[in-house]
């Protein structure tokens, strides 16, 4: 009786993957028309689900199975916040032992990183987690963990969809889980739309904005940049950039290139937009320093929403931000990782909804954080 209960959780579980899967996958074609409020119940209801059904198949077999995680550094706001729910989940929802669960610092180095997976590799753990220094380096280290008949799950930094076809192609036992990061640019720009005069606060009918990007080489980085500012000539405003300048997700880094910026460009800058919050939060102390006011004289949106960004802009300091979900992307990466130990078969790719954070739900937003 127990064997035909577990089958059939199995089972489910696998039908549960297959269709958040599915979900992240229309996602990413239909960012433009996704409803915050919706898609995020969605997703937390399928995560949800997913982990019940992943719970009930595992029965306890995950006490002897090695997780290895490797993050690409661990002074990243957002990844510490990240990893933190993962090692949570991992342990105290899907079962595997604590000491099992080992999380290594990738120093931001790519050759530190892929050190630390060979030796994962050789010390013969069941599955890997990797949040890659370099999202390039994904073919090879697939190749790595290939060769070994361990599975990956690649998390937060995004792979060629080249790589990601064929791992389906080939069967390659890879996943990645994570967000689609076109959709959080498209919120960026939309919160600028909605304020009352659309980001033209000199009313000369064109918004002149400054972008703080983080690594131009990460798809995040791209694809944030890109579509916040697509989003406004979409609707028919008129753009002028000012300045674009790499902060590398740093925000020392942020607080200077906005500094600079205000020196050089003084009122002309109405919109400043960062690729992540720690830049925002930069970006606010330089934008206080010159003695301007967020929501008066200047905008200012993030990504990634920390919780202090989130009370920010509940205290109308941030123009808004949107809530990249390391919950349910964590638990959706350690559910990926579990169904690859019990040999189910798992979607090349896995996403979860963005939302976008306004006055209106930052409380709410800040709640679940808590």
């Amino acid at each position: 009786m127990r064997l035909l209960k577990r089958a059939a959780a199995i089972g489910i579980a696998s039908l549960m993957v297959l269709s958040m899967a599915a979900c992240g996958s229309g996602a990413k074609e239909t960012t433009a028309a996704a409803t915050e409020a919706t898609t995020a119940a969605e997703s937390n209801t399928t995560a949800e689900s997913t982990a019940e059904a992943v719970k009930e198949a595992v029965g306890g077999d995950m006490s002897d199975k090695k997780v290895g995680i490797s993050i690409y550094k661990f002074d990243d706001n957002f990844m510490t916040l990240y990893r933190t729910e993962l090692q949570r989940y991992l342990v105290d929802e899907l079962g595997f032992k604590k000491e099992n669960v080992v999380v290594q610092d990738g120093k931001n180095d790519q050759a530190e990183q892929t050190n630390q997976i060979q030796n994962f590799i050789t010390q013969k753990y069941d599955v890997l987690i990797l949040n890659l220094v370099q999202s390039s380096s994904a073919p090879e280290v697939t190749e790595m963990c290939k060769e070994a008949g361990i599975p990956v799950v690649y998390i937060n930094r995004e792979p060629t969809v080249e790589e990601e076809q064929r791992w389906k192609d080939e069967s390659i036992k890879a996943t990645y889980v994570g967000c689609d990061a076109r959709q959080s640019g498209t919120y960026q720009g939309e919160q600028i739309l909605e304020t009352s005069n659309k980001g033209d606060i000199n009313g000369d009918g064109v918004v002149s904005y400054i972008m703080v990007q983080g690594d131009p080489e990460n798809v995040d980085a791209q694809y944030r940049t890109e579509f916040s500012i697509k989003a406004l000539t979409d609707a028919g405003v008129e753009v002028k950039e000012l300045l674009k300048q790499r902060g590398d997700w740093d925000q020392a880094k942020a607080q200077q290139i906005v500094q600079d910026a205000l020196t050089q460009y003084g009122d002309q800058i109405e919109v400043v937009f960062c690729n992540n919050d720690a830049m925002a939060l930069g970006a606010l102390q330089s934008i206080e320093a010159a003695g301007r006011k967020v929501n008066e004289d200047i905008y200012l949106v993030g990504v990634d929403a920390l919780t202090e960004a989130v009370q920010n802009v509940l205290d109308g300091k941030m123009t808004g931000t949107v809530f990249n979900d390391h919950l349910s992307q964590a638990q959706s990466a350690a559910d990926m990782a579990a169904a690859f130990v019990l040999g189910e078969d798992v979607e090349n790719v896995n996403m979860v909804d963005y939302v976008k954070v306004t006055k209106d739900n930052a409380q709410e937003v800040l709640d679940k954080l808590k």
